[in-house]
């Protein structure tokens, strides 16, 4: 990481019309590029977008500040220049995300006093965006920051024991959806067609079953873990500690296990075969989480572009109005 990190900083010494640098902290994650006079970022030229590439694919993440981004179009045809095409549909996503335009969608709506932990998009599938961009269009009064983690760190912050149980023994995500509980199937699927469910659930080779007159539940058997598919380095790859009924509060969790039973909860995760995962196993994971986790907070106009396997996000409570969207490759 160090290397790479100097390799960037010689090719950041070379541009003209943008400053790079990195936080002081040599453990960030995130190249700072600075636009020098306000310019349009999708006026960055081919040498600065080179740097970013490259930054991107190691350290993980690049934070644009002082670029003019006149609207969420400008946000999204941005996001599109990379070459990969965005995500215009968002399904069997796990919280609620409006669409915004065309391939952008608000952050996940979520209360504001609460926090999202760390987390890799869609890790609890087993296909997901490889690239992230968020844009700050109204930064909060305080609070709202978009924690990062270098998922190379946490793999190898992770107790061998449980590292090993992870990879050889995988994951089963559960979910139960209905009307009354979490996000309805109709929202979750982007359809009002059981027939589309199913077809979309064989092909994701995800088990279902229909409950009652509108309940579903699924089941899907998903990696922990992954080499990354260019760089070749093992990355933390999952959404257990979110999943599991232990991410509850112990009041909210006894009251929904006494009411609904633990095999309709809205979600939970076991291992592959089955097995439950120990309530402390997860505890540790998420203290790994804790422990390394960064933060920045957000400025008007700042975009971030992070590797979604390379690094992990989150949200902080806040306070006042915050507006932030995302696109996805």
């Amino acid at each position: 990481m160090n290397m790479a990190r100097e390799a960037l900083k010689n090719h950041a010494d070379k541009l003209t019309g943008v400053s790079c640098h990195f936080p002081d902290d040599d453990t960030s994650l995130s190249l700072i590029v600075s636009a020098d006079h306000g310019q349009d970022i999708n006026k960055l030229d081919d040498e600065a977008r080179e740097l970013v590439v490259d930054a991107v694919g190691s350290v993980g993440a690049v934070l644009f500040r002082g670029f003019k981004v006149s609207s969420p179009f400008a946000f999204r045809k941005f996001a599109a220049s990379f070459g990969a095409p965005l995500a215009d549909s968002y399904e069997y996503g796990s919280t609620p995300r409006s669409r915004v335009s065309s391939g952008v969608y608000n952050s996940t709506e979520y209360p504001a006093h609460s926090s999202i932990p760390m987390h890799n998009e869609q890790a609890y599938t087993t296909q997901w965006p490889s690239h992230l961009w968020f844009h700050c269009m109204k930064a909060s009064q305080s609070g709202g920051e978009t924690p990062l983690a270098d998922s190379r760190v946490i793999f190898n912050e992770i107790p061998e024991y449980i590292r090993e149980a992870f990879m050889s023994r995988e994951l089963m995500y559960v979910r139960n959806f209905s009307p009354m509980l979490d996000v309805p199937w109709q929202q979750v699927f982007n359809t009002e067609s059981r027939q589309d469910v199913e077809t979309f659930c064989r092909a994701q080779n995800i088990e279902w079953e229909w409950i009652g007159n509108d309940s579903l539940r699924t089941r899907q058997k998903c990696q922990s873990v992954l080499q990354h598919p260019v760089t070749g380095e093992w990355v933390w790859f999952n959404q257990a500690h979110l999943f599991h009924v232990s991410a509850l509060e112990s009041e909210a969790r006894e009251g929904l296990i006494t009411t609904l039973g633990e095999e309709n909860l809205p979600r939970n995760v076991y291992y592959g075969d089955g097995a439950p995962i120990a309530d402390a196993d997860l505890d540790v994971i998420r203290a790994v989480f804790d422990q390394h986790k960064l933060a920045f907070p957000w400025q008007k106009g700042d975009v971030t572009m992070i590797d979604n396997l390379l690094v992990a996000h989150g949200r902080n409570p806040y306070e006042g109005e915050r507006k932030v969207i995302v696109a996805m490759a």
